[in-house]
């Protein structure tokens, strides 16, 4: 109801809308849309109200609100239900926990802040609230669990692709999913699994974008590794509209992935690449590979070419980029 009633008010703009006009598009009594406005400015919204007039839209929140986000996505699958909330340890955790309850594929999680945000290999992932996007999509796909990396590398672009087109900063991306401006990381990707040997119950898909990071606030260790959107854009970004789109982007991209398009998918990876021709250390445990990483194979391994000549295949591990 809050999506339905927040749709009419942007639909007339500056003018204003009675309850009453309200009231009968949507079917419920005058106090219905009394209560529900009253708890959408205690939201945050900015409503202005005049006796015999009505209501109009002044200012809407910087919020990730579920009502606010599904009124703006299109896709088939990602954001069928959205879960919000304003602090959580982790969303993957939250997910996981969603996921084993039977959430239905293309659940978003989605939270203001993380207390316990992870990335890759166990590292801690900085999360403050209001800062950036902070999410996790549970999803059911039926493939084969060896094929699930390939999802990585679809995030990836979905992510790169959705910074370029809405902020118009050319993001690239880094083997396998992280998403740099420059030298600095702006986006990583965490997918958990939960398998059998030849099936996927479910996967959970982590992503945090740095939005409007206050750089004073930023850890010191992190003050050379991440970068925010709004550091480059040197504007402020809407959240809410970026994260919409990022996730009509996913949806996209997933269609395409179980379509059988994920050449199309590698393609687009390739184009916006930073790691591509370029000479690369691979570290896994005590696993290290140098050498030029020429090309991606079908399954997006990583191909490089050692000093000595030979081809080696690379399935996972942290890559730096080396000049």
């Amino acid at each position: 109801m809050k999506t339905k009633i927040l749709s009419l008010l942007r639909g007339h703009g500056s003018d204003f809308i009675s309850g009453q006009e309200i009231s009968r598009r949507l079917g419920v009594s005058r106090t219905a849309v009394w209560k529900h406005i009253r708890s959408l400015r205690e939201g945050g919204y900015d409503i202005e109200s005049h006796s015999k007039i009505g209501y109009r839209l002044i200012e809407t929140p910087d919020r990730l609100y579920g009502h606010e986000l599904e009124s703006l996505l299109k896709g088939k699958v990602f954001g069928q239900k959205v879960i919000y909330r304003e602090k959580v340890g982790s969303t993957n955790e939250l997910a996981k926990e969603m996921a084993e309850k039977e959430a239905v594929s293309g659940t978003v999680v989605v939270a203001e802040e993380q207390t316990t945000g992870k990335g890759r290999m166990e590292r801690v992932w900085y999360s403050p609230s209001g800062q950036g996007l902070w999410f996790s999509v549970i999803l059911r796909p039926e493939i084969s669990p060896v094929d699930a990396s390939k999802l990585t590398l679809m995030c990836a672009v979905g992510v790169a692709k959705t910074i370029r087109e809405t902020v118009g900063i050319p993001a690239g991306i880094k083997w396998p999913n992280d998403v740099l401006i420059g030298n600095r990381k702006v986006s990583g990707i965490l997918i958990e699994m939960n398998a059998e040997i030849d099936k996927i119950n479910y996967l959970v898909v982590g992503i945090g974008v740095n939005v409007n990071l206050d750089r004073a606030q930023v850890p010191g260790e992190l003050s050379d590794i991440a970068v925010s959107l709004e550091e480059q854009n040197r504007l402020k970004v809407t959240r809410i509209q970026l994260l919409a789109a990022l996730l009509n982007n996913l949806d996209s991209l997933y269609l395409d992935f179980l379509d059988g398009k994920f050449n199309q998918i590698l393609t687009a990876w390739k184009e916006m690449s930073i790691t591509l021709n370029r000479w690369v250390k691979v570290v896994s445990g005590n696993y290290v590979e140098e050498g030029i990483a020429f090309d991606l194979d079908d399954d997006g391994a990583l191909i490089l070419m050692k000093k000595d000549g030979s081809i080696k295949r690379v399935l996972s591990g942290d890559v730096s980029v080396r000049a």
